[in-house]
């Protein structure tokens, strides 16, 4: 634990870089740490950021109680729609969820051209995930339906495309459950997003993981959140533009890092306070503004191009 500067009050506030249970050592995440019980797990979430599958050196403010909140919130309401591993929340940065054999296949689903299904499209692809996309599409346009990009799951390095008979070759999942878990991601995909739109939000892509429990399958790690999904404000969405001054997701970090020249490649550098400022902005504002508490003016984001420009 350390004491830094709110940078959004400029009073003293406790981060977490690393959690220190008393009860095992955990396998440390990105920005997560697990700790095993046996059946089940406590999922501890600390102040880290990663990008570009990178852990930056800079904590962020009220970022892991935020993601517990929305992750909560999610699992909450989709036990509906398809079961997940939410047990009970022990306290403001820990879950504890079930233990589940998970499938290693990260299932993302995008419905807008971007990031980087975009630079694919840019750079002249035109058939990407067994689907045919039409020339003249724009950046942030959105597509006639939704589409499935899964990858695999790597727990260090860089996760790569990966199809279902690749997936079934390669022993990942077997064909009956590729297709339950399809439609188990496009259902959830159809409710996270009638829920953004009922805030004035729009999920233009998010990323899930399954699991197996005793034979069951359900959804493990988390729903969309800062860290996980794409949000854009409906009111500011602009096709052909980037979206990331009200967006309230990890794109406005990526942008901010590029600006600074790095992109994944050699030491990440510290981030200046008014980055982590929008950022802790956007951490919290993803929960508030989801669960209604707040609209996206009520936050007043700073765009990349206003932090680099001052």
């Amino acid at each position: 634990m350390e004491i830094v500067n709110d940078p959004l009050t400029g009073k003293k506030v406790e981060v977490v870089r690393h959690s220190d249970l008393r009860i095992g050592t955990p396998r440390r995440g990105k920005v997560r740490d697990v700790y095993d019980l046996g059946d089940e797990l406590l999922i501890y979430h600390t102040d880290r950021i990663s990008a570009f599958d990178v852990v930056m050196p800079t904590l962020i403010p009220h970022k892991g109680e935020s993601l517990l909140k929305l992750s909560v919130y999610w699992m909450e309401r989709s036990r509906k729609v398809f079961p997940n591993h939410l047990v009970s929340v022990e306290d403001s940065r820990t879950i504890r969820v079930k233990k589940a054999k998970r499938i290693d296949v990260e299932w993302v689903v995008r419905k807008y051209l971007y990031g980087s299904l975009w630079r694919a499209y840019r750079d002249g692809r035109r058939e990407m995930y067994g689907m045919k996309f039409p020339d003249g599409l724009r950046l942030a346009d959105e597509l006639p339906e939704a589409v499935i990009t899964p990858t695999t799951k790597a727990d260090v390095g860089h996760d790569e495309e990966i199809s279902k008979d690749e997936a079934i070759r390669r022993g990942l999942v077997d064909r009956d459950t590729w297709g339950e878990l399809e439609e188990a991601t496009l259902r959830l995909f159809e409710f996270y997003e009638a829920e953004g739109k009922k805030r004035g939000i729009i999920i233009p892509d998010f990323k899930i993981e399954f699991g197996s429990v005793k034979g069951e399958l359900i959804q493990i790690d988390e729903p969309p959140t800062h860290d996980s999904a794409r949000m854009w404000a409906i009111k500011y969405y602009r096709p052909g533009e980037p979206q990331e001054k009200h967006c309230l997701d990890k794109e406005f970090l990526r942008e901010c890092l590029r600006r600074m020249g790095f992109s994944g490649e050699g030491n990440p550098p510290e981030l200046p306070q008014e980055v982590v400022r929008e950022i802790s902005k956007r951490c919290i504002g993803a929960y508030s503004v989801i669960s209604g508490e707040l609209t996206i003016d009520d936050l007043q984001l700073a765009s990349v191009d206003e932090i680099f420009s001052r």
